[in-house]
């Protein structure tokens, strides 16, 4: 939706009429506090083609605009910078607009079969989600939701690494110390049952190395003579062959873990279309490899082993099948981009969404699918981001001092509690009522404090101050909304109504402008994949309107048209920031 096509035209006409050519782009912005105006256009693009000085630009298309334009009423020049003073009349109408659309700032979905594939989450069945899994989620949650909001046909994948030397771990140690135990016996959420045995075989793993060191062994000979490491390397190696006892304790294990997961997504309000397995797909890859082989693009060692050479590229020569005949995980990712392109032809795009400590991993898998000549992989997308720090040092999952994702979920769910009962604004609404409304603070405070920040840098999280009334957080976000709620709960049916013989208050100019930003900021956090942008318009948009609110009467102002159309412009912003919310995946509450 584009609110300056009046303008526009008028830009056109004046550089089609003046000096014989039209405009590829123009660039609008909000004129800066200190100067007079509302709207200040940028000449500077335009010079070489008018050959005049900026000002003496400026000042021509301000007189062309203010004699021919209804909606300008006067103009100032700084330097290159044109400000235009705009009518009351084009922002009554411009608000009257936006109120109407019913999808205010979202495109139609493209009639186009085109779709674009979104991977996250991909986590390993060997331990449950932690804090990096909840930034991973909901980022990419976010980013497939911000790209349908930009008419894209977006699919939610994921892949789930439930093969391998780690997995067996876990198997080995439940094997030999968990006496039988189950989930349900130890009433364990399954995830977290499964995750206990990883960290014991770790502990255990370390007290066996430790013996062999000191009975005079190495340390690289102490970590393959360990007991432990034998067994698990046997399992996986009866896994790979398929012996049966082992492939049944290997599905019992990964079943416990993806019931685990499922809960957690669901706390997160997060879900997908086709969840692909690494158990499934390495053996595909394994195929393309052979495929590879055979057409020279890669090549064999003595060995047996087999390596592409990405050196002319600047990288160096990747391995993709061990000289033992197993698989890397750049195997497994080859076969599953290729199985997701048979899944859905119509695939454009795909994203990863995935931590920067991958950026080179993604750099060689796309290179090889291109030269493995697949015409889409041009098309695929790394989504980088920053890994998450802590106020007291780094996640280990081995020793297991992660942050766990349920329990940092329950964590911010009792904050909220404490911090919403100290307001005392609550006593009014029954358990479950209060229960709902708790959840929803404390998961919005916890996912708005991970979107607001640019995927691609490092956040330093804490929970404790992620959850507050004032400031740039979803707590603040979601109290906004829910006064607007409030007030509006006290109006009859909100009409825009007759708006002749009203004057703009500033405030209220400041408001609308930023409302006719959303279209825009929708597109760039759609071109950049960066939810951060919709988190700080939504907290700037929060702030100008709380402003409003404190300064300006809505309810009680003396004339009815005045009050509707102050009503009609809250109504829009609550619409507004539940759309933007709705994309970051948050909650907004109608009363808190």
């Amino acid at each position: 939706m584009t609110f300056y096509h009046s303008f526009e035209n008028s830009i056109q006409s004046f550089f089609s009429q003046e000096y014989g050519f039209l405009i590829d782009e123009i660039d609008f912005q909000l004129t800066r506090k200190e100067f007079e105006g509302d709207i200040t256009i940028v000449v500077f693009p335009y010079l070489k083609k008018c050959r005049v000085s900026p000002k003496e630009l400026a000042n021509q298309l301000g007189v062309y605009l203010e004699s021919r334009n209804q909606y300008i009423k006067s103009y100032n020049v700084v330097g290159g910078f044109l400000n235009l003073s705009i009518t009351d009349e084009f922002y009554f109408n411009t608000c009257r607009l936006i109120f109407e659309s019913s999808a205010f700032g979202f495109q139609k979905t493209s009639k186009s079969n085109e779709t674009v594939l979104v991977e996250f989450s991909s986590p390993n069945t060997n331990k449950p989600l932690h804090l990096g899994h909840i930034r991973n989620n909901l980022l990419g949650h976010a980013v497939a939701n911000i790209l349908e909001a930009n008419g894209k046909n977006v699919r939610r994948v994921q892949i789930v690494n439930d093969r391998g030397i780690h997995i067996c771990k876990s198997m080995v140690a439940w094997k030999k110390f968990a006496k039988k135990q189950t989930p349900k016996s130890t009433q364990t959420k399954g995830d977290h049952f499964v995750g206990q045995y990883y960290v014991t075989f770790e502990k255990e793993y370390k007290k066996q190395i430790k013996k062999l060191i000191d009975d005079g062994f190495s340390e690289s000979d102490a970590k393959q003579k360990a007991s432990l490491m034998i067994e698990t390397q046997s399992l996986l190696r009866k896994w790979e062959s398929g012996d049966p006892s082992t492939i049944d304790l290997w599905k019992q294990l990964n079943h416990w873990v993806s019931s685990g997961f499922d809960q957690t997504y669901e706390k997160l309000g997060v879900s997908f279309d086709k969840i692909y397995y690494e158990s499934q797909t390495y053996l595909l890859g394994r195929k393309i490899v052979d495929k590879g082989l055979k057409e020279g693009i890669l090549y064999q060692r003595e060995d047996g082993s087999i390596w592409i050479d990405l050196t002319q590229e600047g990288l160096d020569e990747k391995l993709l099948i061990r000289s033992d005949g197993t698989s890397v995980y750049m195997t497994q990712d080859l076969g599953t981009a290729v199985l997701r392109s048979e899944d859905f032809p119509t695939m454009n795009s795909m994203i990863y969404v995935v931590g920067n400590e991958q950026n080179y991993h993604f750099q060689v898998l796309f290179l090889i699918l291109q030269k493995l000549n697949y015409q889409w992989a041009k098309n695929l997308i790394h989504l980088s981001y920053g890994m998450v720090d802590l106020p007291f040092g780094k996640m280990k999952s081995r020793e297991g001092t992660v942050v766990d994702a349920d329990e940092l979920i329950e964590k911010m769910v009792d904050t909220a509690k404490a911090k919403t009962q100290e307001t005392g604004k609550v006593e009014h609404l029954d358990d479950d009522q209060k229960q709902e409304l708790y959840s929803s603070i404390g998961l919005g405070a916890l996912k708005y404090q991970l979107l607001k920040i640019d995927p691609k840098k490092r956040i330093l999280f804490n929970p404790n101050q992620s959850i507050d009334f004032q400031g740039n957080t979803g707590t603040f976000i979601q109290y906004a909304y829910a006064r607007i709620h409030t007030m509006l709960s006290k109006t009859k049916k909100i009409e825009f109504l007759n708006t002749d013989g009203l004057v703009m208050e500033p405030l209220e100019k400041e408001i609308i402008n930023l409302l006719m930003l959303y279209p825009q900021v929708l597109f760039n956090a759609a071109e950049k994949l960066d939810p951060s942008l919709v988190a700080n318009y939504l907290y700037d948009l929060v702030r100008h309107f709380n402003r409003f609110y404190q300064n300006i009467p809505i309810l009680s102002a003396s004339h009815s048209n005045q009050m509707e159309f102050r009503t009609t412009l809250s109504k829009t912003v609550a619409h507004t920031i539940k759309s933007a919310c709705s994309l970051l995946g948050i909650e907004v509450p109608n009363q808190m």
